[in-house]
This record gives C-alpha cells, structure tokens and sequence, in this order.
C-alpha cells in the first residue's frame, strides 16, 4: 500500500456481545478490499486495531466502551511469584517457532481446544478453512511460537510481528493440561520474546475489567491501556 491510499472503514452488523452478558457488539473494520501490508498494521494497532485473519478490526460500539486495548511494556516488566510458579512448572517444555502457515498436528490441538473451551460458541466444530481464515495472513509476519515437551505439541501461541511491538493474535493448547495454565505461560514467553528481540511491547488485545474471561490480562505489569485515543498507564493494582 502506498503513502496516497485511504482506507476506508465499515462496521459490522451488530451481533450478540461474547463477554457481556445482554449487550450487542459492533466492530469497525478496514476495508477489506484493499491490499495491506505490515506498515498499515503497525500504524493500526498504535490505534487499538486487532487482526483476526486478513482483517483489521476494533469495536466500535455506540453505547459501551468496555473493550480496551492493553499492552504490556515488556522492559520493565517483573515476574511475580505467581509468574516463577508458572515457570516453575513449565520447565520441562521447550519454546519453539514454527512457520505461519498450516500443520495438521496444529490444526488438530486447535480443534480440541476450541471444542473443549468453546463448544457452544460460534467457534465451535472449526473445519480447516475455518482455521486457516482465522490465524493465518500473507501480509502479516506472523510466528507459531510452539510449546513441546519432548516431541509432544502441547500449545501454540500465534504471535504477529510489528514494528512497534509483538502481538499475541491467539493461543491454544490441550485442554486437559489445565494444571499447567499453558495460557499464562505462553505470555510470559512472549514477554520474554519481545524483551529479547528489543520490542518495546507485547499487545494483548482487549482487556475487559469487568469479564472473568478478560480481566487476568491486567495482571501483567506495567501496562499500558489505549484510552481516548492514547496509550496510558493503567492504573497499579494488586496482582
């Protein structure tokens, strides 16, 4: 894409809010009609912008502001004893990059995940394309940072790239490994990730305070949320 080209953004139609129980969600996306490359990205997701497959996207809904994009400054960032434990415990895996592209062996810990987590969601039953349209992009450079023991796939964290800073697009792993909590160690080996490489940041996405399913992201220090349109400190609290 070139400095002349304007992008344009749609919203979506509005559809049952996933983690707000009675609310209806509407999302702004660019139009996915023009050709994207990872500078447009970076330059989004200093807005709030997400990617989920080819499109970029951050909601847009009239009557609720409760989605809020989080980042963590990964520099300065200190393991809590929660986060040594964690470690502690997932010592025996080792962390692996793998190509962005499509892996039977993926596919199928993707499909038990998603069929164990969220069998009555819109995500449910996932077929390969299904897969593939939702993690995999040819303008993003995107990592399939793997979780192994021994031989053993035990999760995957889709990471994307951005000038700015790492991204963590999505994470699955086997659901019946709940003791290990391989979703809270996947961001703390991102974090590491992007301390190593000398990107500032690791975005989590949105950060919802008053879900269950969202709140844990706050619990990585010090972040930063994006709030009228700027990054700033959220504010300190217990972790």
């Amino acid at each position: 894409m070139n400095d002349q080209t304007r992008i344009n953004f749609y919203a979506s139609r509005p559809e049952p809010c996933g983690y707000l129980e009675g609310r209806q969600s509407i999302s702004a996306f660019a139009n996915p009609y023009v050709d994207m490359d990872a500078d447009t990205y970076n330059n989004l997701i200093l807005f709030g912008f997400r990617r989920s497959g080819g499109y970029l996207y951050r909601p847009h809904c009239p009557d609720c502001t409760a989605c809020i994009s989080l980042r963590v400054r990964v520099e300065d960032h200190r393991l809590s004893r929660n986060d040594r434990k964690n470690l502690r415990r997932n010592a025996d895996l080792s962390v692996q990059i793998a190509p962005a592209k499509f892996f039977e062996e993926h596919y199928e810990l993707y499909r038990r995940y998603i069929d164990t987590r969220h069998a009555d969601g819109s995500m449910a039953n996932p077929s390969r394309a299904d897969y593939h349209r939702f993690l995999i992009c040819d303008w993003a450079e995107t990592r399939f940072v793997e979780f192994r023991q021994g031989r053993r796939l035990l999760g995957v964290a889709v990471t994307d790239v951005t000038e700015s800073g790492l991204s963590a697009v999505y994470t699955f792993f086997d659901p019946e490994l709940g003791e290990r909590s391989l979703g809270h160690f996947a961001i703390l080996s991102q974090i590491a990730m992007a301390r190593e490489q000398g990107y500032p940041y690791l975005y989590l996405g949105y950060w919802i305070e008053g879900c269950d399913k969202m709140r844990y992201k706050a619990r990585y220090r010090p972040a930063e949320i994006f709030v009228n349109d700027q990054w700033v400190e959220l504010d300190s609290r217990d972790r």
